[in-house]
């Protein structure tokens, strides 16, 4: 008798956004054999929620970015979980390293124009990000008034992008990154109130919003702390055999994989047997998952008047700055107040200089954020009462944040498309599927990317099984 939705088995490798997804949408379709496995103690993946100050904070994704044909918003949009943020930012400053404050007029003028020196939304531009800017900044800058202003504005602008993006810097993110990203029209900062971003997967398992450890209808199929290390999908053999690090074995007719872009750039030689084809190893080489780390600081109280500010370094603050134990502080893109937390401070750090952040202790951390207020600021900024930050990098579950299309794809011409690229057996029945926000061929590196990918995958698997 052959396999059907009550009995097929299905390992899902992750119970991230993608792979609760993947999980519920299986449910809803009546599939009854399907399991999560979970690396980590918690489920949520790269959503994490995390009670801080006057309500939570998140560690990772932090808002929906649109609402026209988003799958997140989709979700949410007839209840009250969600607001838009509006106007909130504007009075974030441009400070100087010399506590000048940049006429807002001028700073958006700058601002304007280095957007204008980004690839157009319909041209292909074949290099890099930051060289198209570099060129269209060249061409303008004879028309700058203040040109070391315009310098100092240019170099926070890059900064911002890279964090926008996911990218250490813009030379190495695809000049045609913007003919595949496709951008969900509406606000693009929605944010969650005082719940967080986990009340989203709540909605998603059907969970008792009021209980925590609830994990609605994934909770009996879900296994915490189990690290994969070996997939043997021999294409020969129907049997899919998922091991463990503690040494247990799952069976399987099929595998959806969720992990990152990273874990499967560090381990996919040791994870996977057979070895992934050529075009999926491509895809992995060619796509990379950077890192966007934050830093939240609570304090007793704050200014009313005070939102944040963007830091200008002046050219001498600069070369001394990067002379000093402190030099990761120039990888700083901004540092603002948080909606429904009037205590803290909320720090965007990136690239290579967040990953050095990530191996400091929260003391030095302290010591160097203090300086760094007392170095822009014209006020006294209060001790903090307590810090957390993120560690997306560190983490080996993880090993980055999210995902971007780089130089080196387009030399190898491969995408998420070959990513997504499911592996069949010698039947051509398929076997090992993968999703994660990685996969998305327009909507990587958000939830909603991830969310799609997981039901796509899911879709897939119920594709085979129609009555």
């Amino acid at each position: 008798m052959g396999k059907t939705r009550k009995s097929v088995r299905i390992v899902i490798v992750g119970a991230g956004a993608s792979g609760i997804a993947a999980a519920t949408r299986l449910l809803e379709k009546g599939f009854r054999n399907v399991l999560l496995l979970e690396a980590e103690s918690r489920v949520g993946g790269r959503i994490q929620t995390l009670p801080f100050a006057d309500n939570v904070v998140d560690l990772g994704a932090q808002w929906c970015h649109g609402e026209q044909d988003n799958a997140v918003y989709s979700l949410v949009k007839n209840t009250n979980l969600t607001d838009g943020t509006g106007n909130y930012f504007k009075d974030v400053k441009n400070i100087r390293s010399d506590k000048e404050i940049v006429n807002d007029e001028e700073a958006s003028a700058l601002k304007r124009f280095l957007t204008n020196s980004l690839p157009k939304e319909t041209e292909e531009y074949k290099g890099s990000v930051g060289q198209c800017l570099a060129e269209n900044y060249c061409r303008g800058a004879d028309q700058l008034k203040d040109p070391k202003l315009a310098q100092e504005i240019l170099e926070c602008f890059k900064r911002s992008q890279s964090s926008l993006v996911g990218s250490d810097n813009l030379d190495e993110v695809s000049g045609r990154t913007h003919l595949e990203y496709k951008p969900c029209d509406g606000d693009q900062l929605i944010h969650w109130h005082d719940k967080g971003f986990y009340r989203f997967l709540q909605l998603l398992m059907k969970a008792d919003p009021e209980n925590i450890n609830d994990l609605g209808v994934i909770g009996e199929r879900l296994l915490l702390n189990k690290k994969i290390n070996k997939i043997n999908w021999e294409p020969s053999v129907d049997e899919i055999r998922v091991h463990t690090t503690n040494e247990e074995t799952f069976l399987a007719d099929y595998v959806i994989c969720t992990m990152s872009l990273g874990v499967l750039k560090y381990c996919h030689k040791d994870l996977f047997h057979p070895p992934l084809p050529c075009s999926k190893l491509q895809a992995i080489q060619g796509l990379k998952l950077g890192t966007v780390d934050k830093i939240y600081l609570e304090f007793l109280s704050l200014p009313d008047s005070f939102i944040g500010f963007y830091s200008l370094w002046l050219e001498e603050d600069l070369q001394e700055l990067r002379q000093s134990k402190r030099f990761w502080l120039e990888g700083i893109s901004g540092c603002h107040r948080v909606l429904n937390q009037p205590r803290i401070l909320q720090i965007w750090i990136g690239g290579e200089h967040g990953r050095y952040m990530e191996t400091l202790q929260e003391a030095e951390i302290l010591e160097a954020l203090q300086w760094l207020f007392q170095k822009f600021l014209s006020f006294d900024i209060p001790h903090p009462q307590r810090i957390v930050r993120t560690q997306w990098h560190s983490n080996t579950n993880f090993r980055g944040s999210y995902s971007f299309r780089t130089t080196f794809a387009d030399q190898l011409a491969t995408g998420p498309w070959d990513l997504e690229e499911p592996l069949s057996g010698l039947d051509g029945n398929l076997k090992v599927l993968f999703a994660g926000e990685a996969t998305s061929r327009n909507h990587y590196s958000t939830v909603h990317g991830a969310i799609e990918a997981g039901w796509r995958e899911a879709n897939r698997l119920n594709d085979l099984y129609l009555d």
